[in-house]
């Protein structure tokens, strides 16, 4: 069934895949009468009647206010649909030809756009959550409308500005206050900056005046009651200069598209009238508080100094945002003037509030309003885009996060450096996010609301677990790591993820279907292939490499890369593959510059991380491949070779008790826990050249042997390690405690007990070994062996 709201989706399992509401009712909805005399007078779009009433959806105890529940954020339904699904995404519709084209990059960034890796970012679900629901937020508490009211409605003269030239008007000289009405001294356009409504005015017939709420760029805000609908508070906006023809023509695009805008993260339009010549647009009331407040109340607590928002919480409000954009985006709408004070908290949702800048992407003759600071570079030459609007995203969450001083001066179209701001020097893939949704260049920035949402949710998880609670995702690019090799924990680039396959590549079905991991097989399969495409060319390259790291020659393997490289020579796999043969050729240097290439594209991915990890510790940077280990393995347990990683990152840093720390973090669950545990065994028994063996560190290993779930030969050779030390220990005339000797002992041993139990545990091993291994094992066992008299 097609979804009915002006959207191309398609209802799935009660919602639509695309924008992601509930379907809409088929019959025509009722209108107004103001509305239906605009309608016949101005061509304006017809207004709904709203439903009311509780919301009917399981688990939900919100009520129907304007069209939409207070509580899930969702349409009314007639009864609440049975199984109706948890939130998750929904894969959106294919976008047309010139949506879906492939970029080209300006400055030698990567391109990120695979095609079937593309997901959704519409919410689902009968649950309201709010943004991604890896943070509290706490709602924000109703108020009284009446008492938002501006009790001295003026703009300040430092705000005055003529709407032609954008010089300073109406400001004051010596003792005489600046003229709020009158012309502009540099280009004779009137300026007038007083309200023309004041309380008690009746609007259209319909709207009663209470007072003025804010100025802004295109017009003064006022608060009214709807004596026609239940008097229900509403917000009328008009012009801040009726005789300015921008301003006038952007009042009349709202009027003509955006009463069709329906979703619950931005304000809804409910009309719009005329007053004494002049044009106000009527929508809904959206109490809360906006994101600028919210800076300001937090500095005026601070006395006075910046205190930017913790940057989980701001990145849960945009997280919260970004449906709203993918929504105007998919209707080929650019918002234009997006900021901190143009989105609002209202109770546990997020609410775009001041359409008043959003054009359509075609349209040529449009008046685009834009703030210094937040607009992005190219809007004076090439116009409004999806990625100029992500570019006013990411320099909204630089301004949220930190004291940007200059960011409408200085750093007007920059960003400073990352050692500049802490935050950015604690959270590097924050820092990464941010520049790459600001990039000069508009091909070089996110590709869409939805990969930058994606992003966006990846770096979150990461500040989440450095906080101590890891909610990890799988990646919708990657898959998870390749680790087979069950019996060590030594660096494999082999155990690295790997791009996810593009589903919509023409021989995506052939290449699942290619099941061999021998890649001299693959290469011969690959032959095969319906058609060469890009997909093929990935799985040719990676197999080139994988013969080429077990035969010592690459020259093949360089061949393959160059192939792939003249066709899809931006395409950030191609870095990714680079790294890995970089990796396979031991040119750690080289791996390095590749891996930083792809996790600059993306951000909030964790792989590219995890092979920068890899790259660092094969070069011998141990402090520098830890942090990234750190980072990979905490957000995401699951990542074990991350865990081994650091734990050996560490003990070459001399920290034996962060080693074995970092080997714990593998999930009981895992299949290499057994092998993490041996580690931590083993880092603590081992002699290191700065991590010493001590007294304390075997007892914990022997601690830690005893919980062991492994093979009864393993368990020995554990064993005679953990003793032989002991025993080394012991002749350097420490005190060795009973615990070493496994069970519940107290107090000290000495050598013959510890030679006792060394003697069986190599003849444990020995009862598992064969050939000369055995014999060894038993001489071993007989030289451990403490001399007794007989």
């Amino acid at each position: 069934m097609k979804c009915q709201r002006n959207c191309p989706g398609t209802i799935e399992d009660g919602y639509c895949d695309t924008c992601g509401l509930a379907p809409a009712k088929t019959e025509q909805p009722a209108k107004t009468e103001q509305s239906a005399q605009i309608a016949q007078t101005a061509s304006a779009p017809q207004i709904a009647q709203k439903p009311t009433g509780k919301c009917r959806r399981d688990g939900c105890d919100g009520t129907i206010e304007d069209g939409y529940c207070d509580t899930c954020g969702l349409a009314p339904v007639d009864k609440a649909p049975q199984n109706t699904p948890k939130s998750q995404p929904q894969v959106p519709k294919q976008r047309t030809e010139t949506q879906s084209s492939s970029r080209t990059t300006g400055t030698g960034a990567l391109s990120t756009r695979t095609g079937g890796s593309r997901r959704g970012s519409g919410r689902t679900g009968s649950s309201r959550r709010f943004g991604s629901g890896l943070v509290e937020i706490a709602p924000i508490a109703k108020v009284d409308p009446a008492s938002t009211l501006m009790a001295n409605p003026e703009v300040p003269e430092s705000k005055r500005y003529c709407a032609k030239c954008n010089n300073p008007v109406g400001r004051s000289r010596g003792d005489r206050p600046g003229r709020t009405s009158g012309f502009c001294p540099h280009c004779g356009e009137s300026f007038n900056f007083t309200p023309k409504l004041v309380k008690g005015d009746v609007v259209g017939g319909q709207y009663e005046v209470a007072g003025a709420l804010a100025h802004g760029g295109l017009g003064w805000v006022y608060l009214a009651v709807d004596l026609n609908v239940s008097r229900r508070w509403v917000v009328m906006k008009g012009l801040l200069n009726s005789s300015d023809e921008d301003a006038l023509a952007a009042a009349l695009a709202e009027q003509r598209f955006l009463a069709e805008v329906e979703h619950p993260n931005i304000v809804k339009i409910y009309n719009f009238v005329e007053h004494d010549g002049a044009g106000y647009i009527v929508m809904e009331y959206v109490g809360g508080k906006s994101l600028k407040d919210m800076l300001k109340q937090r500095r005026d607590a601070n006395g006075g100094d910046a205190d930017p928002l913790p940057l989980d919480q701001a990145l849960e409000f945009l997280i919260e945002i970004m449906p709203a954009f993918a929504y105007l985006h998919e209707r080929g709408l650019i918002f234009c003037d997006f900021k901190p004070d143009n989105v609002i908290q209202s109770g546990d949702q997020m609410k775009l509030i001041d359409l008043g800048g959003v054009v359509h992407i075609d349209d040529q003759e449009a008046a685009i309003y834009g703030t210094v600071g937040f607009q992005a570079p190219e809007m004076a030459t090439d116009g409004p885009s999806i990625a100029s609007d992500l570019y006013t995203i990411g320099r909204t969450l630089a301004v949220l996060t930190t004291d940007f001083r200059g960011y409408q001066s200085t750093f007007k179209e920059t960003l400073p450096d990352r050692d500049s701001f802490e935050v950015y020097q604690q959270h590097e893939a924050f820092y990464r996010l941010v520049d790459r949704a600001t990039r000069p260049h508009p091909d070089d920035r996110f590709v869409d609301s939805a990969e930058m949402q994606e992003q966006m949710l990846g770096v979150l998880r990461q500040v989440v677990a450095a906080q101590g609670a890891p909610k990890p995702a799988a990646s919708k690019v990657f898959t998870g790591e390749l680790r087979t090799d069950l019996k060590s924990d030594a660096p494999r680039w082999q155990d690295l993820p790997t791009p996810l396959i593009d589903l919509t590549d023409p021989a995506a079905g052939f290449l699942a279907s290619i099941t061999v991991t021998d890649p001299a097989e693959v290469l011969a399969l690959l032959k095969h292939a319906p058609q060469e495409t890009t997909e093929v060319r990935l799985r040719a390259m990676r197999a080139e490499i994988d013969l080429a790291a077990r035969h010592g020659f690459f020259g093949d393997a360089q061949q393959a890369r160059e192939r792939f490289a003249a066709v899809d020579g931006q395409d950030w796999r191609l870095a990714w593959y680079d790294g890995l043969l970089a990796l396979a050729n031991q040119d750690w240097a080289a791996a390095l510059s590749r891996f930083d290439a792809v996790w600059a594209a993306l951000p909030g991915e964790l792989a590219p991380q995890l092979a920068m990890g890899f790259a660092e510790e094969l070069a011998g940077q141990h402090k520098t491949a830890a942090g990234y280990y750190d980072v990979v393995s905490r957000t995401d347990p699951a990542y074990t070779t991350a865990a081994a990683g650091l734990a050996r990152c560490r003990l070459a840093n001399g920290d034996r008790a962060g080693a074995v720390e970092a080997y714990q973090r593998v999930p009981g669950t895992s299949s290499a826990y057994a092998i993490s545990q041996v580690g931590a065994v083993r880092a603590l028994v081992r002699a290191h050249p700065v991590a010493q063996v001590d007294v304390k560190s075997l007892a914990d290993a022997a601690a830690l042997i005893e919980r062991l779930e492994v093979e009864r030969a393993q368990l020995a050779e554990l064993r005679a390690e953990l003793l032989e030390q002991a025993l080394t220990s012991l002749r350097g005339g420490f005190k060795i405690p009973a615990a070493v000797l496994g069970g519940a002992k107290t107090g000290d041993t000495g050598e013959k007990d510890v030679r006792f139990a060394l003697e069986d545990a190599y003849r444990e091993m020995a009862r598992a070994a064969h050939g000369s291994d055995k014999i060894r094992l038993v001489d071993l066992a007989n030289a451990a062996r403490p001399r007794t008299r007989t």
